[in-house]
């Protein structure tokens, strides 16, 4: 009896397990019939619990009808409740490019500097000097110009060794011949600023000996100059070891005066403003008419370097003391060559001059 009664029970058990069996493999077999768009009775509870817990809830601003169409509801709401436009992905990487390329500073294009060297087949030093001027001005930021004049000859020394420098240069040629080596360098300027003239070269000219000797920020200084600039000079004597000033007494950057090279000696005509102590704007050599000027360089007889320095000294006005903080400062250095010095001694003055 106790056995029939136990394979009674186990046999209920077994009947209530396959119908549950069943019935659970039917739900399961019509609810993958049913829309996937339509959600069950228990993504239904699901889905709403997690909006109310975590999803944020909408905003929703009512305007009065009455009010749209008058244009006087209340703008604060439309800023306190800014609504995002709806961005794709493969936006997003061109708005951070746009944002990058704002932030980026503005470029502001340099002046072009022109040097300006005359250069005497005389000088026994002129290949050393160039040498040491062109390691100077390959040292300045472009944009940059060197021209180099010198008297014909057979000579392509000049030549070969421009080519080597590294810096943007031309090569000019004289073909008259002269005594006086003052006059053959005022006559070689006078060329290099007629070909300027011609070729309407854009830029800050100024007139570099090659015994000149600089302070890399004195190109910096120039490049701000609007019509003419000028600065104080040191002159150096490797012989008699004494320094000259030459140049402008400034205040703040107004020219007021000018260190006058001889002060007991009131016959000497010549001009305050050495030639390598001021720059000028090439465009008043084609352009006069933009800087209120009626005349220009080809209306004085072709001496174009001699029309430039009085205009220096009349255009008050126009003319800029550099550095402006009173051109106080030394930027630049001319030594003096005495004739008995060899290459050895002038390389020598030419370092204690850059160590000053």
């Amino acid at each position: 009896m106790v056995l029939l009664e136990r394979s009674k029970k186990r046999a209920q058990l077994w009947k209530k397990a396959t119908v549950h069996f069943l019935l659970c493999f039917l739900m399961g077999f019509f609810t993958g019939f049913a829309p996937t768009g339509e959600p069950s009775i228990f993504s239904n509870r699901v889905v709403a619990s997690n909006r109310s817990e975590f999803s944020p809830q909408p905003v929703e601003v009512l305007l009065n009808q009455d009010m749209t169409e008058s244009g006087d509801f209340n703008r604060s709401l439309m800023v306190d409740t800014p609504v995002a436009a709806p961005t794709r992905s493969n936006d997003s990487e061109p708005a951070t490019f746009l944002e990058e390329e704002k932030e980026e500073p503005k470029l502001i294009p340099r002046k072009l500097i022109i040097i300006v060297t005359p250069s005497s087949t005389k000088d026994r030093f002129r290949e050393v000097l160039l040498r040491r001027l062109a390691n100077t001005l390959r040292l300045v930021p472009p944009p940059l110009l060197w021209i180099v004049v010198e008297a014909q000859s057979d000579s392509s020394e000049v030549s070969e060794l421009l080519r080597k420098t590294g810096v943007m240069y031309r090569h000019l040629v004289s073909k008259e011949n002269f005594t006086d080596p003052e006059v053959e360098r005022d006559h070689q300027r006078n060329v290099a600023l007629n070909h300027i003239e011609h070729h309407r070269l854009s830029g800050i000219v100024h007139f570099v000996g090659l015994s000149n000797v600089y302070d890399l920020s004195f190109f910096d200084e120039i490049r701000a100059i609007e019509v003419f600039g000028t600065w104080p000079m040191a002159l150096l004597s490797a012989n008699r070891q004494k320094v000259t000033i030459e140049g402008p007494v400034c205040d703040s950057s107004e020219v007021i005066g000018w260190h006058l090279r001889r002060m007991n000696n009131l016959t000497d005509t010549r001009s305050p403003v050495h030639v390598s102590s001021f720059a000028f704007n090439s465009s008043i050599l084609w352009d006069p008419e933009r800087w209120g000027r009626l005349s220009s360089a080809q209306d004085t007889s072709q001496n174009s370097f001699k029309f430039v320095e009085k205009e220096v000294l009349e255009e008050e006005t126009k003319l800029k003391g550099i550095p402006a903080k009173g051109c106080s400062k030394i930027m630049l250095w001319h030594l003096h060559i005495p004739k008995g010095t060899t290459k050895n001694n002038l390389l020598d003055t030419s370092l204690n001059g850059d160590r000053r």
